[in-house]
Formats: structure tokens, C-alpha cells, sequence
């Protein structure tokens, strides 16, 4: 399992993942599940999830002479993703046969991200099937992987005039509350904002556990949060509803 996730902004673009892969408690390694890809006017930012040989497979189709040649081709971001989707289809149709008669479900997402000089940011979540939706209106983030322990803040927090900063601190707090939560996902961990204002410019960060910013946001943000329990209402039993038990059934 591993956990990605990636928001638009109105400034640009964060794009986090973690690097865990595992097959069992005892195969447990580190793959990268971030891809970076610039050239001439064209950036895109991949991030995958799922099954490790599938997403292998499907990035080694980009790099194609082909393909390659296709995506760096294409007019809009949309094209591109219409290309990775193409590549997941044909990876499908070259093993999901014999991925389905040794009972291995055909399990990959991605998400896309990136410019195109003269075009607007664009942000894309494909799945397995090669199709895909696009980052619009209040929709800002896309997720994949392991997702559900890191929604609520991203919920609460993102909106699409947060700082980039501001951005790639929520969602690091949202994998925090996957690491805590999740053992399939790990350090270390990939963070990359990509700025409007100055095209084609990155800024990126490896983290590890030797991270001193990440160590120390997260137990600032442990400590947050329980003295904020603390300081809410305790739960007042004698406003509460009384109802005449006869009998309790278990």
C-alpha cells in the first residue's frame, strides 16, 4: 500500500507520496512512487499507487521512443493524460489475463500533474480502466493509495487560496495521520510545489526520519491536538435524554 496525494491551488501545485511497498510483513522495501518529467515548455508530475509491477510497467511504456515521443508532443495536459491512460490500457491487455488466473486484481492509479507554457495548471486522477478526471471548482486534491486516515484534514484545511506552504503543511499532517494509522505506509517520503508564478520552477524535499521539520511538526501537532480535546466541553450527561431501559439485549 502507499499513500499519494496531490492539490491545485490558485498559486500552483503540491504534489507528497511516500516510498513504502509491501508484500507481506515480511517484504517490505522502498520504491520511489514519484516521477518528475520536464522538457522544453512541458513539466508533468506523476504519482502512483497500487500494484508495484503494473505502475513499474506502465512508466517504462513512457519512456518508449514512442510514446515518448507522443508526450512530449501533446498540446494540453489532457493529451498526456489520454497517453497514460493508453499505457495502462495496454499493460492490461498485455497481462490481466494472466494476472486474473493467479487471482491478482489489476490494481493501479496515478495522478497527473503539471504545465504546459501558455496553459493553465492542470491537476488529473486516471485509474485503473485509463480513464480519468480532472481538478475543478472545489474539487483542489486528488488522493490514492491508502487514503481514508488522511482525509479529514485535507477536508477542513485545503482551499484553493491557501499558500503553497500552508498546502505542503496540511498535507503532510494528512500523511502523519496515515503513518500513525497504516504500517503499509512509510518514510521516506517525496514533497514537490510546483509555483504558477514562476513556470517550470520546482521546489522539492526528501524526508526521512531524520527530518528535523517533519519530527518536529508532528509532535507539535500531537501535542495540539490533545491539549485542544482537553480544552473541549466535557459531555454533559444530564442534558442528554432519558429513556426507560427495560431491557438490554447483547
Amino acid at each position: 500500500m502507499t499513500y499519494c496525494i496531490a492539490s491545485k491551488l490558485n498559486s500552483g501545485l503540491v504534489f507528497l507520496s511516500d516510498s513504502r511497498t509491501n508484500a507481506g510483513v515480511d517484504d517490505i522495501a522502498t520504491h520511489r512512487k514519484m516521477t518528475v518529467l520536464r522538457k522544453d515548455k512541458r513539466t508533468f508530475i506523476l504519482l502512483s499507487a497500487g500494484n508495484l509491477a503494473i505502475t513499474q510497467s506502465v512508466r517504462a511504456q513512457l519512456n518508449d521512443s514512442k510514446v515518448s515521443k507522443q508526450l512530449w508532443g501533446v498540446g494540453s495536459m489532457y493529451q498526456a493524460a489520454e497517453i497514460i491512460g493508453r499505457c495502462i490500457r495496454s499493460v492490461k491487455k498485455r497481462d490481466g489475463q494472466a494476472l486474473d488466473r493467479e487471482g491478482v486484481e489489476f490494481n493501479c492509479s496515478f495522478i497527473l500533474g503539471g504545465q504546459i507554457l501558455g496553459e493553465d495548471i492542470r491537476l488529473f486522477k486516471i485509474y485503473s480502466a485509463g480513464n480519468f478526471i480532472e481538478a475543478e471548482g472545489d474539487s483542489i486534491y486528488f488522493q490514492i493509495g491508502e487514503t481514508k486516515y488522511g482525509k479529514p484534514i485535507l477536508d477542513r484545511v485545503l482551499s484553493p487560496e491557501i499558500s503553497l506552504d500552508a498546502a505542503a503543511k496540511c498535507m503532510l499532517l494528512s500523511m502523519d495521520s496515515t503513518l500513525m494509522s497504516n504500517l503499509s505506509v512509510g518514510l521516506p517520503l517525496d514533497l514537490l510545489v510546483y509555483e504558477e508564478s514562476y513556470p517550470g520552477q520546482i521546489r522539492y524535499r526528501y524526508l526521512d526520519e531524520n527530518d528535523a521539520y517533519f519530527s518536529q511538526l508532528k509532535e507539535n501537532w500531537s501535542l495540539h491536538l490533545k491539549r485542544g480535546f482537553d480544552q473541549l466541553d466535557r459531555f454533559d450527561w444530564d442534558k442528554a435524554k432519558k429513556i426507560d431501559i427495560k431491557r438490554i439485549e447483547c
